[in-house]
């Protein structure tokens, strides 16, 4: 087998994972993937016996396993302030790099209707939570209790979405770096009165 068949599966994933971030789900069809991928149209159903929907879905799982690993990866920082803040500058950089074409595969595929396939909503909210659990589980390693944490963690990831979004219509970092600003001066607060927490650092004018 060549290797341009052997990958077409992969192809087409990461393809279909790019498609969400630029145009949103219901442009992501078979056909823009298969141009987009340059995989062979025969492998459509070779790969993926659910059709769209399962391309879809694994394009969602891809993209969700690629930014907790982005999490993860901001979450070694010692201090969690620091942690949240590069998780933030992530965003923001990938935004502009991709001149703000660039948004979260996983909003695209929950804001659409998807009554023929719901289990593409099932499987963004899943993604949803284990960004919000991996937040958490830092600020709970901190000294914040969990369910303060599981709180929190929701409401740093709404910021996120929501502030990438805006950034995208306003072709501007302005709103990442507003939203970025206000979490972390909540952060500080939030943490001021650890144990052993020092004087840490300070709030954002």
């Amino acid at each position: 087998m060549s290797s341009r068949k052997s990958d077409s599966r992969e192809r087409m994933v990461l393809s279909a994972a790019a498609l969400l971030r630029e145009y949103g789900a219901s442009a992501t069809s078979v056909d823009h993937v298969l141009a987009h991928s340059g995989a062979p149209r025969g492998s459509v159903y070779h790969h993926f016996p659910g059709g769209r929907a399962q391309l879809i879905d694994e394009a969602v799982a891809l993209a969700g396993d690629f930014i907790t690993g982005l999490i993860d990866a901001a979450m070694q920082a010692d201090d969690p302030v620091e942690a949240v803040d590069a998780f933030f500058a992530l965003w923001r950089d990938r935004l502009v790099e991709s001149g703000f074409r660039a948004g979260c595969p996983i909003v695209a595929v929950a804001v659409e209707t998807n009554d023929d396939a719901p289990q593409l909503a099932r499987s963004a909210a899943a993604v949803f939570a284990r960004w919000q659990e991996a937040l958490a589980a830092l600020l709970v390693r901190h000294g914040l209790a969990e369910e303060r944490s599981l709180r929190l963690g929701a409401f740093i990831i709404a910021a996120v979405e929501g502030a990438v979004i805006m950034c995208r219509a306003e072709r501007s970092t302005a709103p990442i770096e507003a939203a970025a600003a206000e979490i972390h001066n909540l952060l500080i607060y939030a943490l001021r009165d650890r144990p052993g927490t020092g004087s840490g650092p300070r709030p954002k004018a």
